[in-house]
């Protein structure tokens, strides 16, 4: 799922762009305009050697990556001191959706989406995608948190999604 990460981990669109949140600017590092870069999406391409990210309307092309414990440490063509690197500081990344992406499950398509069981049963509507350890919960208007593990057919996107939850899990499960 590509949210908040492309896979799900809190990827969303920047508002009236058509492009996804992908990650943000933790730091400068070093001297050479380098920065620290964490990923909101698993799709570790976003950081490779001539991908573009933005940040607001500026557009800023990868010219060298590398992974560094949890994140990346990443050079951006133009950025070429600390001063410059540290303007970027708490900088929200975005980028343009990837060619593959319509195979993933992104949050701002589940946010707004009913959510029903397989028999058409509505069980509510996604208010928003809350990350967690094990797997991104759907948060229902209803208050229920539903793993998106449980989510079977999510091809009526951004409309609607189907889930087979067991029982017990919804507050109003009759099982």
């Amino acid at each position: 799922m590509d949210s908040a990460n492309d896979t799900g981990q809190g990827t969303s669109e920047v508002a009236g762009t058509g492009r996804l949140q992908v990650g943000r600017v933790d730091r400068a590092h070093g001297l050479r305009g380098e920065v620290v870069v964490a990923l909101t999406t698993d799709r570790t391409e976003r950081v490779d050697r001539g991908s573009r990210l933005w940040v607001g309307e500026v557009a800023h092309e990868v010219a060298a990556s590398r992974p560094h414990q949890h994140r990346w440490i990443v050079a951006f063509a133009g950025v070429r001191t600390r001063e410059a690197a540290d303007d970027l500081r708490g900088a929200t990344l975005s980028a343009e959706p990837l060619d593959d992406d319509d195979v993933e499950m992104w949050v701002h398509e589940l946010v707004g989406a009913a959510v029903e069981l397989a028999d058409g049963t509505a069980v509510g509507t996604v208010q928003s995608v809350q990350d967690n350890p094990a797997h991104e919960l759907l948060v229902l208007d209803t208050g229920a948190l539903v793993p998106v593990v449980f989510v079977t057919d999510a091809s009526g996107l951004p409309d609607r999604v189907v889930i087979e939850p067991p029982a017990g899990l919804l507050d109003d499960d009759p099982s």
